[in-house]
């Protein structure tokens, strides 16, 4: 059975496949990440500009240096993530960040 281009986009970011998946969005692919599962991921690297990672599941995943800065993250949880360097929409406060980095809370815009 084949993958589809949405189910081959997602493997790429699970198995950190980054620099790929970079390749195919910037040459105008489109995948939807709403809700998807990337626990555990090391996603350092990703060009996240204007992706939708809402409800994403991001627990223990590499996030360093990241720009997130264009990112719907809504309802992400990032739960023992490595976040340094990282920046965040300015509409997350430091708090939500924390929250949801430590406790496991959902991201909320504020």
């Amino acid at each position: 059975m084949t993958m589809t281009a949405q189910e081959e986009m997602l493997m790429m970011l699970k198995k950190g496949h980054i620099s790929e998946f970079n390749s195919r969005t910037s040459a105008g692919e489109t995948v939807a990440l709403r809700g998807a599962d990337l626990v555990g991921a090391n996603l350092q690297g990703l060009n996240a500009q204007n992706l939708d990672m809402r409800d994403c599941h991001l627990r223990h995943c590499d996030l360093r240096g990241i720009d997130f800065s264009k990112t719907r993250l809504d309802g992400a949880s990032i739960i023992g993530a490595k976040i340094s360097g990282a920046l965040f929409p300015t509409e997350l406060r430091a708090e939500e960040i924390n929250l949801s980095l430590v406790h496991g809370t959902r991201l909320r815009p504020g």
